[in-house]
């Protein structure tokens, strides 16, 4: 049985969201189907046109988000 990829199943591929399963059915589909290949490889170079960004939060933002966790935790418990 031939299965049908949608975009979104191209775009987990494509970041590596996928069990190991779903990856290799997915190589196979890639190697074997044409159209889906060149589905593919839109998606990728478009993904490849992105730019890279990394987020770093503050240390106050952290310690902020610690101790509000801290004290939910608490009157959780009280």
């Amino acid at each position: 049985m031939k299965q049908k990829f949608t975009p979104n199943d191209l775009i987990q591929y494509l970041y590596n969201e996928v069990s190991a399963t779903e990856r290799l059915s997915m190589d196979e589909a890639l190697c074997n189907d044409l159209e889906l290949r060149e589905e593919y490889e839109g998606l990728r170079d478009a993904y490849q046109q992105l730019p890279r960004v990394s987020f770093r939060p503050s240390s106050r933002t952290v310690q902020s988000i610690l101790k509000y966790s801290e004290r939910t935790t608490l009157e959780k418990h009280a």
